[in-house]
C-alpha cells in the first residue's frame, strides 16, 4: 500500500498539459503495469481539457498488454522529479520498480530557497530597458527578430504573429537613442497593452524566423509558470545560471536568457538538455517548448495587462557556459574535501573491522584468482559459510555477519545443493543459514555498470558485511586487457563497497599457459588492473603431487589435489604461502605440512623424481655447446674468444651466455673492454 500511495503522490505533481502524446501514454502504461484501474488515468487526464477525450483512456488501456521491457514506476518517478517532486529520505526504493536503475541525484545544488520579491520600481524608461537588453544579447550587425502584432485564436487567446526580422541590433539601438521620449512603438511598432510584445533572443540571418535562420546558438530560454514568481527569481540566482538578461514577463513567469554558447544545433540541444535537467532537479520546472533556439521571449520595456515586462538584470551569475558547467560539476563531483592531517592526527578514525583476520577489512575488496576447476566457487561458498558462522576459512578466522552470494555460473538448484554440501562438510550449523543470502543470475547476467545499481537497491537494507560475486567474467564490460576499461569496471566494486559498507569479494581465472614462473599478482587473466585494484589478492596455484614424499600411513585419496595459496595484501603484512588440499567439495589446510616441499605443477622442479637430473643434463648440454662454439671461433693469433663472439655464434645475447652456470664455472672474467669479456689463457679451452 505504501508503494501504491507513492505512485499516486507522484502523479499529483505531473501536469498532463505539459506532456507530449507519448509521455501521456507512458503514464497510462505505468499505472496499468503497477496494478491501478483505468479510472485513475482517466481522472488524471481530465486535468488537461484541451487533450482529454471521453473514452480515449479506456480504448488505449485495453491495448496495454505488457511487454518484455515494461514501462514501470521508475518512469513515473523521473517524470515527477522534473515537475518538482522531492521524495522523502529513504523512500527511493518504494517509489521505483525493482527493474529500474537509480542514480545519485548529483545535479541537485539547492535544497530549498527563501523566496525574494522582484522589487520592480514604479518609474522606468522603456527605451533604456530595450537598449540594455539589445546590448546584452546582440552584436550591432546581427539581425533581431521581434513581434508587436498579435492575433486572437478561436479560444480567445492572443498569439504572436511572424513579426519582423530584417533590422540589426545596431539600427534598433540607434533609433531608440534618437527618440526624444519613451515611445518605443515608433521604433518597433505599436502593440496591444493587454497582450504585450515579444523578441527572439538568438540572432537571425535576416531571411526568416525558423531554427534554420538562427546564425548563432548563443542563448536558451529558462521559464516556468507553475511555481511562484519570487521562487523563480531566487532559484535562478541561487543556481548562478549564466544569465545575459532576466526579464519579468508581466504575468506568471520570469524569462532568463541563459548563455549556451554552442557551436552548432547538436551541441545546443545537448547543452539545453543539461541546463533543463539541472533546473528541474532544483525545483525549477522548465516549459519543454522553450528548447527552440528561434523561440520568442518577452520583450522588456512594454506593458502587458497593466504590468511591466521589466528587465530585472543583465549579466548575472557565472560569466559563461563553461564556467557555470564547471561550477555545477564541481559541486556535484561527490568527492570529499581536502583535509589537513594536523586537524585529525590526535583523533584518528577507527579502522574498519577485520572481515578475514590478517587479510581483509569490511568495506575493502578481495580477488580470488586461480585456474579453471580449482574449486574457486567451492572456496567462496566455504568463505560464505565461515562468515555466516564466524568460523575459519583456509585457516583464517572470519568475522560473523550476513553475506550475499551473487551467483552467475551455476544453476539455482545445483548452487543450493553445493551450499548445503559444503556447509555440512565444514560443520556449519544450520542455524547460521539465516546469515547467507544468495542471488542466482545464471542466464540473466547484465554488464556490471547496469548490475551495480540494481544490486545496491536490493541489498542496501540488509546490512551485509560481505558481497561475493562469482565469477566476474560473466559481467565484465569492455576488453579485459585494457587498463582503462578494466579500471572503470573495477570502480563498480568500489561503488558497491561504499554504498553498502561491506567487503566485495570476487573471483577471476588465470591467463592461459603455465603460471608457475609468474608471481601471484600477475597470474589473473587480463589487465594488470586486476592485481593492483583489490586490497587483498589471494591466488591458487596447483602443486605437483608427484614431488610429495608420503609415508605409508599417509592417505591421499584419488581425485584429491594440492594447492598453494599466496597473498598480496595492501592493509596487512604478507602471510607465508599456505598449502591446502582440495577434496570435493571442500578445501582443508595441510596442517601436517605434507606439501612443504611440493613444487608447482608444470614447473621444472615439480616434475618429480624423473627430472632430478634435469639441471645436470642442462649444465652438460650448455657446456658442450660452449666448447663447440669456442673451438670454431678461436683465433691462434688473438689467443682469446669474447663473450659476444660466443653469443653471436649460438644466436643468444651476451647477457644470456654470461648467466649460464656452465659458463660461470668454467670461465673467469679477465678484463672488460668495450663491453666485451675476454677468457683466461689458463682455461682448458685455450
Amino acid at each position: 500500500m505504501i508503494y501504491l500511495n507513492k505512485i499516486l503522490e507522484m502523479l499529483e505533481f505531473i501536469d498532463p498539459a505539459r506532456l507530449d502524446y507519448s509521455e501521456w501514454l507512458s503514464v497510462g502504461m505505468v499505472l496499468k503495469q503497477e496494478g491501478f484501474d483505468c479510472s485513475v488515468w482517466e481522472d488524471w487526464s481530465r486535468k488537461d481539457p484541451a487533450r482529454y477525450h471521453s473514452g480515449e483512456c479506456e480504448s488505449k488501456w485495453k491495448g496495454f498488454n505488457g511487454s518484455l521491457t515494461p514501462v514501470t514506476g521508475g518512469t513515473l518517478y523521473q517524470m515527477a522529479l522534473q515537475f518538482g517532486y522531492t521524495p522523502p529520505v529513504g523512500s527511493v526504493d518504494e517509489a521505483m520498480s525493482w527493474n529500474d536503475e537509480i542514480a545519485r541525484d548529483r545535479l541537485r545544488v539547492i535544497e530549498g530557497v527563501e523566496a525574494q520579491p522582484l522589487n520592480i520600481p514604479e518609474s522606468w524608461s522603456p527605451r533604456e530597458q530595450l537598449i540594455d537588453y539589445l546590448n546584452a544579447l546582440f552584436d550591432s550587425e546581427e539581425y533581431v527578430g521581434y513581434v508587436t502584432e498579435s492575433w486572437q485564436n478561436s479560444e480567445g487567446k492572443y498569439l504572436p504573429s511572424k513579426g519582423c526580422y530584417d533590422r540589426t541590433a545596431g539600427q534598433l539601438i540607434n533609433e531608440l537613442k534618437n527618440l526624444g521620449n519613451d515611445d518605443i512603438g515608433a521604433v518597433f511598432g505599436d502593440y496591444k497593452e493587454e497582450v504585450g510584445a515579444w523578441i527572439r533572443f538568438n540572432p537571425l540571418d535576416g531571411a526568416g524566423v525558423k531554427n534554420e535562420n538562427v546564425t548563432e546558438f548563443r542563448f536558451a530560454l529558462v521559464e516556468s509558470d507553475n511555481i511562484d514568481i519570487e521562487t523563480q527569481n531566487t532559484i535562478i540566482r541561487e543556481l548562478e545560471l549564466p544569465v545575459a538578461a532576466l526579464v519579468y514577463s508581466g504575468a506568471k513567469s520570469i524569462h532568463a536568457i541563459v548563455r549556451i554558447e554552442a557551436n552548432d544545433s547538436k551541441e545546443y540541444a545537448e547543452r539545453v538538455k543539461y541546463l533543463y535537467k539541472v533546473c528541474n532537479k532544483n525545483g525549477f520546472n522548465i516549459d519543454k517548448q522553450n528548447k527552440n533556439p528561434s523561440r520568442l521571449s518577452r520583450m522588456p520595456g512594454v506593458i502587458r495587462a497593466g504590468k511591466k515586462q521589466y528587465l530585472l538584470a543583465t549579466n548575472i551569475g557565472k560569466a559563461s557556459w563553461e564556467e557555470w558547467y564547471e561550477y555545477i560539476e564541481g559541486i556535484n563531483d561527490d568527492l570529499p574535501d581536502i583535509e589537513c592531517f594536523a586537524d585529525i592526527a590526535y583523533n584518528l578514525p577507527e579502522l574498519s573491522p577485520e572481515l578475514i583476520c590478517g587479510v581483509l577489512r569490511q568495506g575493502h575488496k578481495m580477488l580470488l584468482s586461480g585456474p579453471p576447476k580449482a574449486g574457486k566457487s567451492f572456496a567462496l561458498i566455504e568463505l560464505a559459510g565461515a562468515i555466516a558462522s564466524g568460523g575459519e576459512w583456509l585457516g583464517f578466522q572470519c568475522a560473523r555477519g550476513k553475506v550475499l552470494y551473487v551467483n552467475f555460473e551455476i544453476d539455482r538448484s545445483s548452487f543450493l545443493h553445493r551450499v548445503d554440501d559444503v556447509c555440512a562438510a565444514k560443520g556449519v550449523d544450520r542455524s547460521f543459514f539465516k546469515n547467507i543470502d544468495f542471488w542466482s543470475l545464471r542466464g540473466m547476467s547484465v554488464p556490471m555498470n547496469q548490475l551495480t545499481p540494481k544490486l545496491i537497491r536490493r541489498a542496501i537494507k540488509n546490512k551485509y558485511i560481505a558481497v561475493i560475486i562469482d565469477p566476474i567474467y560473466k559481467v565484465i564490460t569492455g576488453d579485459e586487457n585494457s587498463a582503462e576499461e578494466m579500471a572503470k569496471f573495477c570502480n563498480e566494486f568500489d561503488k558497491i563497497a561504499h554504498d553498502l559498507h561491506c567487503a566485495v569479494i570476487y573471483c577471476h581465472h588465470h591467463s592461459k599457459g603455465s603460471q608457475s614462473w609468474k608471481s601471484a599478482m600477475d597470474r589473473a587473466s587480463g589487465s594488470g588492473v586486476f592485481s593492483r585494484d583489490p586490497d587483498a589478492l589471494l591466488d591458487m596455484l596447483e602443486l605437483s603431487m608427484d614431488s610429495v614424499e608420503l609415508s605409508e600411513d599417509d592417505e591421499i585419496g584419488s581425485g584429491e589435489t594440492a594447492w598453494r595459496i599466496e597473498g598480496t595484501l595492501r592493509e596487512f603484512p604478507s602471510f607465508s604461502p599456505r598449502n591446502i588440499f582440495y577434496k570435493f567439495p571442500i578445501h582443508y589446510v595441510d596442517d601436517e605440512r605434507k606439501l612443504d616441499r611440493a613444487q608447482p605443477k608444470g614447473s621444472i622442479q615439480g616434475k618429480g623424481k624423473a627430472s632430478e637430473n634435469y639441471k645436470e643434463k642442462k649444465y652438460q648440454t650448455d657446456l658442450d655447446n660452449l666448447i663447440v662454439a669456442f673451438n670454431n671461433i678461436k683465433n691462434p693469433q688473438l689467443n682469446a674468444v669474447t663473450v659476444k663472439q660466443l653469443a653471436d655464434y649460438l644466436k643468444k645475447s651476451s647477457r644470456t651466455i654470461y648467466r649460464l652456470e656452465a659458463f660461470q664455472e668454467n670461465f673467469e672474467k679477465l678484463e672488460e673492454a668495450n663491453g666485451l669479456y675476454r677468457l683466461k689463457e689458463s682455461d682448458n679451452f685455450q
